[in-house]
């Protein structure tokens, strides 16, 4: 009797992984600026500053003060770097993934994180960089007495022209940092679990799992995501606020100056916002993206 032959394993196609990756980064960006707003906030407050350190407070305060739409100041550049990064990220992810993963098709711990290595360093030069630094400077500069950039269409066309590409890479040693750091315990973690319940639970590695235990396992990636790079992400902000290179001579000497003048726990400022977002980010980045996917065949 002859043995049948080895069925092809189910591969993801990348222009679906690309497309899947953009629409889940989109709606996230929409969903949980407010809190990426209030997290950049706080890391901008200066140790003087008599300010609520609270996020709600400071959510509440704005939008009494500037209106709510003063909570999106730098929320298109936002969006469309985040629907770049997603897309950038998964399509990274996916293909490092299928050159990683065994003959059936599963990808073990170390290599789960290496592969949310890659993905995080690509989406770093490509997306998040220019835009981060667009959005922490219209942040920045909303909260000065007398501000450079008023609201409308050609705002961040203006900001871009006023930091140039010198000022748009200004942070991508942080911020490459973060991303490879982020996406290496992120996705990872999505990962090994996810594999884990699918192997308790005998379902084969290239089907999804329900729309709630994948915002579960999401939500859960991104609390673990969020206390173990809130440092690189501070110096991330600084880096890039507006008059940051009169402040700071490189990356290594932000991180010495807050550490000295600010102490310790200044680096994990504004993890509460953040970690409000990345649950809701992870529960709804990894929900779409897999639900896209299943639309698209």
């Amino acid at each position: 009797m002859s043995a049948k032959p080895q069925e092809k394993k189910k591969q993801i196609d990348p222009v679906k992984s690309f497309i899947a990756g953009g629409t889940a980064g989109a709606v996230e960006g929409v969903i949980t600026y407010p809190f990426e707003f209030a997290k950049t906030r706080l890391q901008l407050i200066d140790k003087s500053s008599k300010a609520s350190r609270n996020p709600l407070v400071l959510i509440y305060n704005t939008a009494k003060t500037q209106g709510v739409s003063s909570l999106y100041t730098g929320c298109p550049a936002f969006v469309v770097g985040n629907t770049v990064k997603a897309s950038v990220r998964f399509l990274g992810f996916d293909s490092i993934k299928k050159l990683l993963a065994d003959k059936d098709g599963k990808l073990s711990g170390p290599r789960g994180v290496l592969a949310g290595l890659g993905a995080g360093l690509l989406e770093s030069v490509v997306a998040v960089t220019p835009f981060e630094a667009i959005k922490t400077a219209l942040i920045d500069d909303k909260q000065a007495k007398i501000p450079i950039y008023g609201s409308g269409v050609m705002t961040p066309f203006r900001c871009v022209k006023d930091l140039g590409l010198k000022g748009l890479y200004s942070g991508i040693l942080p911020v490459s940092l973060r991303q490879a750091s982020n996406q290496a315990v992120r996705l990872g973690c999505y990962n090994k679990i996810k594999s884990a319940i699918q192997s308790a639970s005998g379902t084969p590695p290239d089907q999804p799992l329900s729309s709630v235990m994948t915002f579960i396992v999401g939500a859960f990636s991104g609390i673990v995501t969020v206390y173990t790079t809130m440092p690189i992400d501070t110096v991330k902000t600084r880096m890039q606020a507006l008059g940051a290179a009169k402040k700071y001579s490189s990356t290594i000497n932000c991180f010495t100056t807050i550490f000295k003048e600010e102490g310790l726990k200044t680096f994990w400022k504004g993890a509460t916002p953040r970690l409000g977002r990345l649950i809701l980010s992870g529960g709804i980045v990894f929900t779409i993206y897999e639900k896209v996917l299943v639309v698209l065949g």
